[in-house]
């Protein structure tokens, strides 16, 4: 069993900045990818960033060129670097890793907070 532990949520200012971090831990054999989602009120969650094990990443459309993504690999912690973030950012983020021992299982965070409003 794999455990998520989210932190760094909290209330910004437009075109101000949060850093999100995801700790992994428990009986960690490998993890592959590790991500972040995010669901706003009334909405699907959606795919915010990804990174590999091997460092690739991908974000979705509206966070390209503001927010950026990192893992460390022997922390098994994936942070999220939020820049001039929007009133449209706002939702719960969650993290989510893939875990592989013999199969591939994802594991979910239990989401976190970002607010941002004047």
């Amino acid at each position: 069993q794999v455990q998520l532990v989210e932190s760094g949520g909290g209330l910004v200012q437009p075109g101000g900045s949060l850093r999100l971090s995801c700790a992994a831990s428990g009986r960690i054999f490998r993890i592959d990818a590790m991500g972040w989602y995010r669901q706003a009120p009334g909405k699907q969650r959606e795919l915010v960033a990804l990174i590999t094990s091997s460092g690739s990443t991908n974000y979705a459309d509206s966070v390209k060129g503001r927010f950026t993504i990192s893992r460390d690999n022997g922390k098994n912690t994936v942070y999220l670097q939020m820049n001039s973030m929007r009133p449209e950012d706002t939702a719960v983020y969650y993290c989510k890793a893939v875990h592989f021992f013999v199969n591939f299982r994802n594991y979910w965070g239990q989401g976190t907070q970002v607010t941002v409003s004047s």
